[in-house]
């Protein structure tokens, strides 16, 4: 289940960027969503709008399933991480060999 929903995290992650990256900015930047680079079909207008809700609608979706898989992982980790144990924690000292018991004469 959460390497399912890991994925689609992925994708709604490149998406978001995706979409981020061709917005207009106030300086400039990329602008790839002007209505200049998009020729008639939208105007600079309504390609803004469709752009801030696409934003909008992407960052709620990867906001609830960033929260589901830390739910999700939160309780089902049992496992222990090396960074949990001390660096100078030194493991279980070894027991000596006990002497084999001597032996009873025999006749």
């Amino acid at each position: 289940m959460s390497t399912v929903l890991l994925i689609i995290h992925l994708f709604v992650t490149v998406t978001l960027i995706g979409v981020v990256l061709i917005q207009r900015s106030e300086g400039g930047g990329l602008g790839i969503g002007s209505s200049q680079g998009m020729g008639s079909f939208m105007s600079g207008r309504g390609t803004a709008n469709l752009l801030t809700r696409a934003t909008a609608i992407l960052a709620a979706i990867f906001m609830l399933l960033s929260l589901g898989l830390g739910v999700l992982n939160k309780s089902s980790t049992n496992s222990r991480s090396l960074l949990d144990t001390p660096a100078g924690a030194p493991a279980a000292p070894a027991l000596p060999a006990l002497p084999a018991a001597p032996s009873a004469p025999t006749n």
